[in-house]
């Protein structure tokens, strides 16, 4: 009998950069909803005022590699890119 790795046994990995905090909400309500474990990182900081946001993006999205084209698919649904 298979046994579920629990997202705390699994390494996360950059898998996209988010563009916005609108997405960020998206993204991780979809992917909670599918039970797809992730983290959102933002790239604000307070002593530059979300400077790197700008230049960067808004953050990154991190996820167990075993999950990474699942995410991306669902990522490229959301953007409207297929």
């Amino acid at each position: 009998m298979a046994t579920k790795k629990s997202s705390a046994d699994m390494s996360f990995i950059r898998t996209a950069v988010i563009e916005n905090a609108i997405e960020a909400q998206v993204v991780s309500n979809v992917l909670r909803q599918e039970d797809i474990p992730h983290e959102l990182r933002s790239y604000h900081d307070t002593a530059y005022d979300g400077l790197f946001q700008m230049q960067l993006g808004w953050g990154e999205l991190r996820t167990p590699e075993v999950f990474r084209e699942q995410v991306l698919d669902i990522l490229r649904e959301i953007r409207g890119e297929n």
